[in-house]
């Protein structure tokens, strides 16, 4: 049986105490009360034992707690612990499963509802064009700039608003907008936003979508200029073509009435894009594509032509952080030579164009590709790559060794807790061998492949692995009065007291043997599985 997620936490309390998740309120009582004759303090004097038993007995009490509680044990097998740490009171109208369930909901609810009110979103550009003629010239390297910024609060569920502005500077010109958005849901499918602007482009305007069908959506608005009364129409249809591909259809009607036909593929290697767009006087075609070589890099080449502009981009990208991005895109077109960098940081950007040269000469435009290129290869191969591997290495060294140091704490705990185990666990053992009942010989627990190969071999001596867990005394502690063992299906066994996990990540497995009726047996079964002792098992 494969490994089980993690992050279900449902299932720990019946594991400490060797439960089913169907165990009536008797069995707890009685599973509660056996270890507890185990791990109550005041069976032991000396100082150290009685600490251990102490540690020991708060986990079972705290679980014996819980799942003898009816209402906590529902709130615990519905939502685990973080069900029964989120505060929540139950009266005496609470007494189902789906009423608490309900409750809990509610109660999500309200926190989400919280957490979208206090959270903000931001994003924003900075611009800043660089012009090595114009600095040539003595005019300065900047020749212009652009700020953008915005910030968006969830209000509610279905209501959003969105508050930005922009400035802009170009030589001795200037200017600047502030623009605010409100956006409500009006349904699962449709939606509204209205808008005012004030500044460069003072006007107001209201757009709806709403999704035609599961594949397709439409976007229509109206826009109107405050400073000339001029009005603006917008339509747009999207299509999902394919399962990783899309089309568009855009139609402006206004003082710049243009249409626009467009298609997106997207998957896990790259995507690719494409748009015509006719307008009055113009025409223009734009296609980009983007490889993604590994899942810090990534390469583009792009080209734009048409009655405005006639060039040719590529360039690439790496990511150097979790949260930050840098690109360099090389442009060659009738407008001139132009780098460009880019920096991503979260929903910020920086983007600095720089041209070269207004002169289309072929060894300039060479040069300008193939000098910054040769040099970012040589660099990611003697600089970055190396740094990059001795900082995976040295991240991957301290996994190892929090996981090592977690696994010693682990094994020490299950020690502690198998020493004070030890004297019921005997005297059980002994009273089974009197009278030809079970007796676990050997168990052991831990990693698959090392449980599958002692199982398969017919080795009898056992060295020592961190991988792998002697639990032979809480499996004989466990056997009850009638010459039985039951390990409940579906609960981690990691999480029996006396045990641990001695290899997180890994599957693991159980190997016993144990001697019953005077005839020897062995038998493996997987984390999840259950076992019951003795059953028609492979003879030694």
């Amino acid at each position: 049986m494969e490994e089980q997620s993690e992050g279900e936490d449902n299932r720990e309390l019946y594991a400490l105490l060797n439960l089913s998740p169907e165990a009536s309120d008797e069995e707890i009582r009685k599973a509660y009360h056996q270890w507890a004759q185990a791990y109550h303090p005041d069976k032991y004097q000396a100082p150290l034992m009685k600490d251990i038993a102490t540690e020991n007995f708060q986990r079972i009490s705290e679980a014996y707690e819980i799942l003898s509680d009816s209402n906590k044990r529902q709130i615990y097998d519905i939502y685990g612990m973080e069900g029964l740490k989120s505060g929540l009171e139950l009266g005496p109208t609470l007494d189902k499963a789906e009423e608490i369930k309900a409750e809990l909901e509610r109660l999500k609810r309200m926190k989400e509802r919280q957490k979208m009110v206090s959270q903000f979103q931001s994003s924003g550009t900075i611009l800043a064009s660089m012009s090595v003629p114009h600095f040539l010239d003595g005019d300065g390297l900047f020749r212009g700039m652009a700020m953008t910024s915005e910030i968006q609060s969830q209000l509610s569920k279905r209501n959003a608003i969105t508050i930005g502005g922009n400035l802009a500077v170009d030589g001795n010109k200037g200017g600047g907008a502030a623009t605010a958005l409100f956006k409500h849901q009006i349904s699962p499918v449709s939606s509204i936003e209205f808008v005012a602007s004030s500044g460069l482009r003072s006007l107001i305007g209201v757009q709806t979508s709403r999704n035609l069908s599961s594949h397709s959506a439409a976007t229509m608005g109206i826009a109107m200029s405050l400073q000339d009364g001029s009005l603006n129409l917008s339509n747009l249809w999207t299509r999902q073509l394919s399962e990783t591909a899309s089309g568009h259809i855009q139609l402006d009607l206004g003082q710049q009435s243009s249409i626009a036909v467009g298609w997106q593929k997207k998957d896990e290697r790259g995507s690719a894009s494409g748009e015509v767009k006719i307008g009055t006087g113009s025409f223009d075609t734009t296609v980009r594509y983007t490889r993604r070589f590994s899942p810090n890099s990534l390469g583009c080449i792009a080209g734009r032509f048409g009655s405005s502009a006639l060039e040719l981009e590529v360039g690439g990208g790496r990511k150097i952080s979790k949260f930050s991005t840098v690109r360099w895109m090389y442009t060659v077109g009738i407008q001139g030579i132009f780098w460009k960098f880019e920096l991503y940081r979260g929903g910020q950007k920086l983007i600095i164009p720089v041209l070269l040269t207004r002169h289309l000469s072929p060894v300039f435009a060479t040069g300008a590709l193939v000098v910054p290129a040769s040099l970012y290869f040589v660099l990611k191969n003697f600089c970055i790559k190396p740094y990059y591997l001795r900082r995976n290495k040295q991240k991957a060294l301290e996994n190892d060794e929090n996981t090592s140091n977690q696994v010693q704490e682990a094994r020490a705990s299950s020690e502690k807790a198998q020493k004070l185990l030890q004297n019921v666990a005997t005297r059980k053992r002994n009273k089974q061998l009197e009278t030809g009942g079970l007796v676990i010989m050997r168990a052991l627990y831990g990693n698959q492949r090392i449980v599958n190969n002692f199982n398969s071999s017919s080795e009898t001596s056992f060295d020592s692995t961190s991988e792998v867990i002697d639990v032979t005394v809480p499996l004989n502690f466990l056997v009850n009065d009638s010459g039985q063992l039951k390990l409940h299906e579906g609960i981690k066994k990691s999480g029996i007291m006396g045990f641990c996990d001695p290899c997180p990540g890994e599957l693991k497995q159980l190997y016993v043997e144990y001697v019953y009726a005077g005839n020897q047996y062995k038998v493996c079964v997987g984390d999840y599985e259950e076992l019951l002792l003795p059953q028609g098992t492979q003879r030694i």
